[in-house]
Parts: C-alpha cells; structure tokens; sequence
C-alpha cells in the first residue's frame, strides 16, 4: 500500500496520510492537552473521529454511493447529526453505530424523527465530559431562492471541543454573518455544493472569516473543489481535499 509522506508542522499535526488505492485519508492532530485527535474520511459529509478512545461519527449515512457498511466500524461514543436530509441522517447507519450508552446530539427535527438522542438548536452546548464539549450553530442558507433547502433556525452546524482542540463542522450552510463569531478554530469543515451549500467562492470566503489553520472543504459533489484552495493561496489556511464527493 503507498501512502503519502508523513507532515511535521509546529501547529501540531503529526501527521497526515492518503492512501493513494482507495482514495480515503487520514490525519492526525495533537491536542493541546497533548493527546491526538484523529480524522478518518467517509465520504461527502460523514466522517469519523478518534480521540483518546472514543469513537466518534458525524452525519453517518450508509445509503449513498459507494455504500458505507458501518457494521465495520466501532460503535460509536459519540454522534453528531445535523439536520434531517437523507445524505446526513440516516436510521440504519446510527443503529448500527449505536451501543448501550452512545450520546447521540441532534437537531430539534432529527430528534423527533428519531426517537431518541439530545436535543441541540442553535446557541446550545453540551458537555460530554470534561474534555469534550459541543456547541451547535446555526447552519442556513441566505441566497433567494435556496432558503427553503435549509432555512434559518432549523439545522445545526457544530463546534467540537476536544481535549481544547476546536473543531467547526459546518454542516449545510452558506457563509453567514455568524460565522463572524466562530474563533479559535484548529480545523473546520465548510461544505462546497451549490445550489445546496456554498459555491468556491463562498466557501473561500467564509473560510477567511473563521480563519481555520485547515480547512478541509467537504460536501462537494461535482464542485471544483480545488478552486477552493486556489482562492485561498497566501492566506495562511492549509486547504487538504480529501475524498468527501
């Protein structure tokens, strides 16, 4: 199997992999507490999480194509939902993930839908333990027209506390005016897919208001997602594309 070279940078990554065969990559971050936050891509916009032995999943959805068989993953400690569209919420995915004493945080609609799990709307936080927090953020679209996809107030993006390593998942969103007040942001996954999402050039944008030290843009379907990394030559942000089509 060949992998890409290992990266050294005194931000704090350890490192960062791609196997070239399957398309799918890894990269590892140190926290500041010393321990190291792992990501693993899925696909589109569900990806996985390691951090001090917990297993952690976001928007896992196992219906889109190639399949994802998530019976070949570790039940989850932690999942993270959203908002209720077939491509982030999926009820077969998260009973397969699920164990006795997996939290599950949701947006108000999932929640309903589910049957089960913590109940987040935007502005509200929680904390998992003492090292892990959540806080969700409002996650919509501002482009006339495209408000109905994702309206104001309905869906979550989230910033993930771990180890006071800062994680902004984005969700489906365009670049908000509260994007202003998302700081501190060690890596930060911004959705790049209009007319759903962001374009390249909004995706850019917001990625210089939050100013991430990587961004890895994610939900991009047919997007030139390079495009992303192009317009943000110069800006300090490291851009890494990963396979999130």
């Amino acid at each position: 199997m060949k992998h890409a070279p290992s990266i050294l940078l005194a931000m704090g990554i350890l490192s960062s992999t791609a196997t070239a065969d399957t398309n799918t990559a890894t990269d590892i971050f140190q926290a500041p507490n010393g321990k190291t936050v792992t990501f693993i891509c899925i696909q589109h916009a569900s990806l996985r999480i390691q951090y001090d032995g917990l297993e952690i999943q976001i928007d896992p959805v196992s219906t889109l194509t190639p399949a994802t068989d998530y019976s070949q993953f570790p039940k989850a400690d932690l999942v993270l939902v959203t908002h209720e569209h077939f491509d982030h919420f999926d009820k077969a995915a998260l009973a397969t993930l699920r164990k006795d004493g997996t939290v599950f945080y949701v947006n108000p609609p999932v929640r309903g839908m589910l049957g089960f799990g913590t109940t987040l709307g935007n502005g509200e936080g929680a904390t998992f333990r003492e090292d892990v927090s959540v806080e969700a953020v409002p996650a919509y679209n501002t482009t006339p027209g495209r408000d109905k996809f994702h309206p104001k107030g309905r869906d979550n993006g989230y910033v993930l506390s771990l180890g006071g390593f800062r994680i902004y998942i984005a969700g489906d969103t365009e670049d908000i005016p509260e994007m202003a007040t998302i700081r501190n942001i060690d890596v930060a996954f911004l959705p790049v897919n209009q007319p759903y999402t962001m374009t390249p050039e909004q995706a850019a944008r917001a990625a210089r208001t939050i100013a991430p030290k990587v961004l890895f843009p994610y939900h991009y379907s047919q997007t030139p997602v390079r495009l992303v990394a192009e317009l943000l030559e110069g800006s300090g942000i490291d851009v890494r594309i990963r396979n999130y089509q």
